[in-house]
């Protein structure tokens, strides 16, 4: 391999978007030189912008895949259920993989990756791109460093925002299990990998509640339409309007995420066709989605620790929080704020409080910072060329995420029930 990374992206949506113009930043070190999806008028946009060779433009995954080894590694960013074909494929083929998470809906399926992986001897590389963010880089180090003693709970949720649901869960690509995944894997296996990371330990039982509960035609407004247009007497008032959602950004001349979903090409022109005609045009209480609207998940790991996560997109704003409570001292932040608040157990009558902020340079790049690095991180991995960060998610250690938020969506559909981690993998093995 030479010391210049090549690169073949498959799936050119926005995440294979975000991974590439990560890699982008970093020409001395690595270049595109294939890729592949099934929409053809992606492929031209993607070849054009990265200087592409025509005959290195391909259909579909499966097209790139079938020629012998085109790239040093392959970025998969293809829907959830077809990362399994992908992955194997590629490792067969000799490729270091950027693997979008989740790995597989299948558990068996992620198992089977790994071992391909290890046996080839071979790097996958999971996008958990939350460990790579300032953030969680900076309370990973201060839980490691014993200011809180040791970790008894944690308590986290994320807020998923109303629009976003609307977007992605609703009208979107992830909106149907059965079509790709259940949110609190698809979503959240960020969340239950952060969970994992900062416990350094592993789960034994999960129990979870959640349901759909509004995006449902019960719940639609009297009168609705099928398509969220003129035609239907909410248009100007429903706060998931295609008007407000889509529309009113693309006359601004804001054609960035989510609006690149709707139209990757950025005119009105576009956007309003697209919205006339595809799926993100229709009414939210009209969709075929059946994934969940609000979820809970509690997770019991070794040494009795406790975690509890709270998944709900009935927010005016989105973002994560935290609270990390030890023996000696807690740790709270959101997220967004690139803040986190350590408050010892010293005085109870004197605030010893101390803030630590953790903005970068990172933080212009999407995760706050971690598309960019995970991506500079693969690159550190294979070239050698500088030190590699600690918050690798290889294939193998991120397995115990899916452990928890698939066990975590069996016990939803069955009630909340108690379902042990260990029986979970037997069973699914």
């Amino acid at each position: 391999m030479e010391n210049k990374l090549k690169i073949a992206v498959i799936g050119l949506g926005s995440r294979g978007n975000s991974y590439a113009e990560s890699a982008a930043l970093l020409p001395d070190d690595c270049e595109i030189v294939a890729c592949a999806d099934i929409l053809p008028d992606r492929v031209k946009r993607f070849g054009d912008k990265y200087g592409v060779a025509e005959d290195m433009r391909f259909s579909s995954g499966e097209e790139l895949l079938e020629h012998e080894k085109l790239a040093d590694v392959a970025f998969i960013c293809t829907m959830d259920r077809l990362h399994y074909g992908h992955a194997m494929a590629a490792l067969n083929r000799g490729y270091h993989l950027l693997l979008e998470k989740p790995v597989s809906p299948v558990l068996s399926e992620c198992i089977e990756i790994a071992d391909l992986a290890a046996k080839k001897g071979l790097e996958v590389i999971v996008c958990h791109v939350l460990r790579y963010t300032n953030f969680y880089r900076k309370l990973k180090e201060l839980i490691d460093s014993g200011i809180i003693g040791d970790i008894v709970c944690i308590e986290a949720y994320e807020r998923v925002v109303y629009w976003h649901q609307a977007h992605s869960f609703v009208r979107g690509n992830w909106s149907n299990a059965e079509r790709s995944s259940p949110m609190i894997l698809q979503k959240c296996c960020h969340d239950m990998d952060i969970l994992y990371w900062l416990v350094g330990k592993k789960s034994v039982a999960v129990s979870s509640f959640g349901s759909l509960s509004h995006f449902k035609a019960s719940e639609a407004p009297e009168g609705a339409t099928e398509r969220c247009d003129e035609g239907c007497p909410h248009y100007h008032t429903c706060p998931y309007s295609v008007d407000k959602n889509y529309l009113e950004w693309g006359r601004r001349g804001v054609f960035t995420w989510p609006i690149d979903v709707v139209s990757q090409v950025p005119t009105m022109e576009a956007l309003e066709e697209a919205l006339r005609t595809g799926p993100y045009g229709r009414c939210v209480y009209h969709c075929d989605n059946d994934v969940v609207d609000h979820q809970v998940v509690n997770v019991l790991f070794e040494d009795g620790i406790t975690a509890n996560f709270n998944m709900c997109p009935f927010t005016a704003e989105g973002g994560r929080k935290i609270v990390v409570m030890g023996t000696k001292g807690d740790f709270e932040g959101f997220v967004d704020d690139s803040k986190i608040i350590f408050s010892p157990f010293i005085d109870r009558f004197s605030d010893h409080s101390v803030t630590y902020m953790t903005e970068g340079v990172e933080d212009n790049f999407g995760h706050g910072g971690g598309d960019y690095a995970i991506v500079r991180d693969l690159i550190a991995l294979l070239t050698g060329k500088y030190d590699v960060g600690y918050s690798l998610t290889r294939v193998g250690d991120s397995i115990e995420s899916h452990v928890i938020a698939l066990a975590a969506e069996e016990s939803r559909l069955a009630g909340g029930k108690l379902v042990r981690s260990e029986d979970y993998i037997k069973e699914n093995s």
